[in-house]
């Protein structure tokens, strides 16, 4: 492998020590059709895609029950619907630079296979399940409630998951009053790791500025973006 795992294994927050655990989950079945072919023997990622995808499933729900009692189950399972989506779980992978680690069969590798979306999202899984089966729960919960769960824009006040983007507004505000673009500063991050609250300050020009929480830097700016928004509105009425 050309990548070196301990880099990976930091992003996951867990250093291997089954190492042969690891390289699975990142094995392709294009791999072991070479490796059948030359005479060695050894298993793909699939089955612990199997086992990812369940583990996934119930840890995102118990997540969204414990941070949003008061949604009802419709709501529950649109944001569980995207958390566990194939597209997420790419943008997951891209963050983690999961392409850069896979173990493909040559012909897989020259048709592009550390881009391809499937590909990858399923590699997300199978990780999932090889961090569960050598660390446990509590490790594996703290892996997706910082890269998985954590890494989605979630509704903190209850509105729908569609978000109005306030921050796009607020910069063709600012441009349509001839006011300087706005600017964001993270202010702090509190809690630990896995569930940390940011506070984002955003500033447009000396007279405009706002700050405000969020479970996330991009909802805090969102807030923070809003409430600008909403002074700007109300001066140039």
């Amino acid at each position: 492998m050309s990548a070196d795992l301990g880099i990976l294994e930091k992003a996951l927050g867990h250093s291997f020590r089954d190492r042969e655990l690891l390289e699975r989950a990142l094995t392709h079945k294009s791999k072991i059709y070479e490796k059948s072919a030359e005479g060695q023997t050894s298993a793909d990622n699939e089955q612990l895609e199997f086992l990812g995808d369940a583990i996934l499933g119930f840890a995102v729900s118990e997540s969204l029950v414990r941070r949003f009692p008061s949604f009802p189950e419709g709501r529950l399972s649109k944001l569980k619907a995207h958390l566990v989506s194939a597209a997420h779980l790419y943008a997951v992978a891209q963050s983690l630079q999961l392409g850069d680690f896979l173990l493909l069969g040559r012909g897989e590798e020259m048709s592009g296979g550390r881009e391809k979306k499937a590909l990858l999202s399923d590699a997300v899984e199978a990780l999932i399940a090889a961090l569960y089966l050598e660390a446990g729960l509590e490790i594996t919960r703290k892996f997706l409630e910082q890269r998985v769960i954590g890494a989605f824009d979630l509704p903190e006040d209850g509105a729908d998951s569609a978000v109005t983007d306030h921050k796009s507004a607020l910069q063709e505000m600012a441009q349509a009053l001839k006011l300087p673009p706005p600017r964001y500063v993270i202010v702090t991050e509190d809690g630990p790791e896995h569930s940390k609250t940011f506070t984002v300050e955003v500033r447009v020009g000396k007279d405009w500025v706002s700050q405000a929480q969020g479970l996330s830097k991009k909802s805090a700016g969102q807030k923070a973006a809003q409430q600008v928004l909403q002074q700007l509105t109300e001066w140039g009425r």
